[in-house]
């Protein structure tokens, strides 16, 4: 709920997220040791916005962080602050900010709080729009890492042009057009990176990206074909090898009323690129590469996510999507929807040259490697039976490389069922449950999960659920929770064990140890 005053047209705005963690020893899932009583993420955000001036900070509390966000992840203070003017035509942002050219071949930077991704930059960012259909881009700043920022200075420009604004007959047709093209450049500092003893790398001070692209849209049919290449970066990631990179893709989609299809193909090549050449994980990518994988939201089909390998991949994706009508034979009295997604992600063909201090290897770009990295197919079913009971059933086959993903561990293959109903006793009260379940012969091997949730409008929800591993470890991972929503808070008590593994967003994953304990979160938005 925004506060604004008329007088001045200025709107006050932000939120609050709190959550809390108080631990609890746990041998049997092996929780680690935690010395403090209680675990917490908190931040807030206040953005004052008027008719030319907008402002904003951020305050970020995780002096204790949660499991999973120790060492670099702790601190305090406000690591995120912003100025921005903007008129008609032009805008310009001083302090922080995040930003995306493309599809983020070559830069994306973002939060992601559920990660600990902030890879916000600092310094300054002008956005114009000359003429219709035009707008250029341009940045430079420092790529935050933690509670610091790294030395290396990121910079860049942006130009998009919608074709369609100067050619009225493509607009007329319902024909729309759009191209693009980027540039980023990133100056590091050399450091003293020894191939052996006494031989040091010559390493770039300058690593240069760039990237093109045209997105058509015609009707109900939609085309986006974009290439990226990027100049030599020898770094930790790829062994300080001195190849150049690059990643193509091209997406198509068709959509109208009831129907809907999606073909993908991605082929990326050494194309991790960080705003310091000597760590790695999660923190410092300037870029984002995107999994062509299925976002899954059941616990027991997100138990083996996907992590894109930024070293090179052929990622494959298909999605079709039906909703049979109302009083047929299969769409029944209430129609039916049906939607089946094939994912399939491998290496890249290649033939080692040397090591680092050289070209590292080479690959020809149509021929792909014999490893499977990742596989999935999804069937889901969306039925409503009455006008109180709906249906949803899914079944997933997957091949999950867990060598390659998790550096050992080998492939899992796996199938998952899984059934989801809801109920509405009435305008007050509704009850939706889970059952799911994982087969497999490798790993753990096989897994249930359950889930009981009931609301009661307009405030209260009331849930529990337990993961259980029948296979190896015979554990179970219950939880139960209490969540109370009024206007714009919202407050979730809840009690229970968090199995270790892996959170997932676009191909970006997070280890998160096991955990257990009493959970409290707080959200508001004003």
């Amino acid at each position: 709920m925004a506060q604004e005053t008329e007088e001045k047209k200025i709107t006050v705005s932000g939120s609050i997220q709190s959550d809390i963690l108080i631990p609890q020893d746990d041998e049997a899932i092996g929780t680690e040791k935690v010395n403090e009583w209680a675990l917490t993420n908190t931040f807030a955000d206040v953005n004052v916005m008027s008719e030319h001036i907008d402002a904003g900070a951020r305050f970020e509390f995780l002096k204790h962080p949660l499991p999973g966000f120790e060492k670099d992840y702790k601190g305090w203070g406000v690591p995120y602050f912003y100025l921005k003017t903007h008129f008609k035509n032009w805008d310009l942002t001083l302090g922080n900010f995040y930003e995306q050219f493309g599809s983020g071949f070559i830069l994306r930077t973002y939060e992601e709080r559920t990660l600990g991704i902030d890879n916000s930059l600092l310094g300054g960012r002008l956005t114009i729009k000359p003429l219709p259909g035009v707008s250029i881009k341009a940045l430079s700043g420092k790529q935050r890492r933690y509670w610091s920022h790294n030395d290396s200075w990121v910079s860049g420009a942006d130009v998009e042009l919608g074709l369609d604004q100067w050619f009225k007959g493509l607009s007329n047709s319902g024909t729309y057009l759009t191209l693009g093209a980027s540039w980023v450049n990133k100056y590091e500092k050399e450091e003293d990176v020894m191939v052996d003893a006494t031989h040091k790398l010559n390493l770039p001070t300058t690593v240069n990206a760039f990237d093109v692209r045209a997105n058509l849209q015609k009707g109900n049919f939609s085309l986006l074909a974009e290439y990226a290449w990027k100049t030599q970066d020898p770094t930790f990631d790829n062994g300080y090898i001195y190849r150049k990179g690059n990643v193509a893709m091209l997406s198509a989609s068709y959509s109208k009323r009831g129907l809907s299809v999606l073909l993908q193909a991605k082929r990326s090549d050494n194309m991790s690129f960080r705003s310091k050449r000597t760590i790695n994980g999660t923190s410092s990518f300037i870029n984002h590469l995107p999994a062509f994988t299925m976002d899954q939201t059941y616990a027991l089909a997100a138990m083996y996510p996907y992590a894109t390998n930024p070293d090179g991949e052929w990622a494959f994706q298909g999605e079709f999507g039906y909703k049979f009508k109302r009083h047929t034979l299969l769409g029944g009295k209430y129609g039916t929807n049906v939607k089946v997604n094939f994912s399939h992600i491998r290496g890249i063909d290649t033939n080692v040259v040397g090591g680092a201090g050289t070209d590292g290897y080479g690959s020809a770009f149509w021929k792909m490697g014999d490893e499977t990295f990742y596989q999935d197919l999804n069937v889901q079913i969306e039925k409503k039976l009455t006008r109180q009971f709906k249906l949803n059933l899914m079944y997933m086959n997957q091949f999950y490389n867990k060598t390659i993903v998790e550096g050992e561990g080998g492939m899992i293959h796996s199938d998952i069922f899984i059934a989801d109903a809801k109920y509405q006793f009435n305008n007050k009260f509704t009850l939706r449950g889970e059952l799911q379940y994982l087969s497999t012969d490798d790993d753990l091997g096989d897994w249930w999960y359950a889930l009981l949730e009931l609301s009661v409008l307009p405030n209260w929800m009331f849930t529990i659920a337990d993961e259980y591993n029948s296979g190896v470890t015979d554990l179970h991972y219950y939880q139960g929770y209490v969540t109370f929503n009024k206007g714009s808070h919202r407050i979730q008590l809840g009690y229970g064990r968090t199995r270790a593994g892996y959170n997932c967003s676009g191909g970006v994953c997070r280890y998160v140890p096991a955990s257990k304990g009493v959970t409290l979160s707080y959200n508001y938005n004003f």
